[in-house]
């Protein structure tokens, strides 16, 4: 059987099947840029610069370093340059709602991604399912049909628990990188934000 002929096979599952394949796959290639863009610049090295800039007293400077770059850690730390004078639980509250924020980006769709890891499997199983009802029914109809005939038709039911799989597993096998690399993202954030706390109380 060619690709074609085994996607018709397996029925109208087959194309709930194919859709979540599609939405998985965008939203896997979009997230893998999104925090590919955000990774290119180190948090010690990044921290290191504003170290520098704070103890000649440059918070402009400081700041301007944090505005040109793209990190979620950058944004809690800028977020507290901004601050730069003030109480020390405002600063420390406006960090933690910066990361929150943060947080919810890097979150963004994956959820999505989860949910189709999840499911796509039992939509599969879901399609089988009728598959067989289907064959049975036929043969029930015809009033014919010898094993041949049935492990035919079961093994061409079969299609749709195949195309399940093949979309379920990239799709739990990328959720879970997505949920490692969000934890590397946020024990970036921490970490800068009690750094620059460390900084600002020395500069005053």
């Amino acid at each position: 059987m060619t690709l074609w002929q085994l996607f018709k096979t397996g029925g109208p599952t087959m194309y709930v099947l194919l859709l979540l394949s599609i939405i998985s796959i965008a939203i896997i290639l979009e997230r893998i840029i999104y925090y590919y863009l955000r990774s290119e610049v180190k948090r010690n090295v990044f921290m290191l610069d504003i170290s520098q800039e704070l103890e000649k007293g440059n918070i402009k400077k400081a700041l301007e370093i944090s505005k040109n770059t793209d990190t979620p850690f950058s944004r809690v730390v800028q977020s507290a340059l901004i601050l730069h004078g003030h109480n020390e639980v405002v600063i420390s509250n406006t960090m933690e709602r910066e990361v929150i924020i943060q947080t919810t980006k890097l979150e963004k769709y994956t959820s999505i991604v989860g949910t189709i890891g999840g499911t796509a499997v039992y939509i599969g199983l879901f399609g089988t399912v009728l598959g067989i009802i289907r064959v049975f029914h036929d043969i029930s109809k015809s009033g014919s049909g010898g094993i041949t005939v049935t492990i035919a038709g079961i093994s061409e039911a079969l299609v749709t628990t195949a195309a399940g799989l093949c979309v379920a597993v990239p799709a739990v096998m990328a959720y879970n990188y997505f949920t490692q690399k969000i934890d590397s993202f946020i024990s970036d954030m921490e970490l800068s934000a009690s750094e620059i706390m460390d900084l600002l109380n020395i500069k005053k």
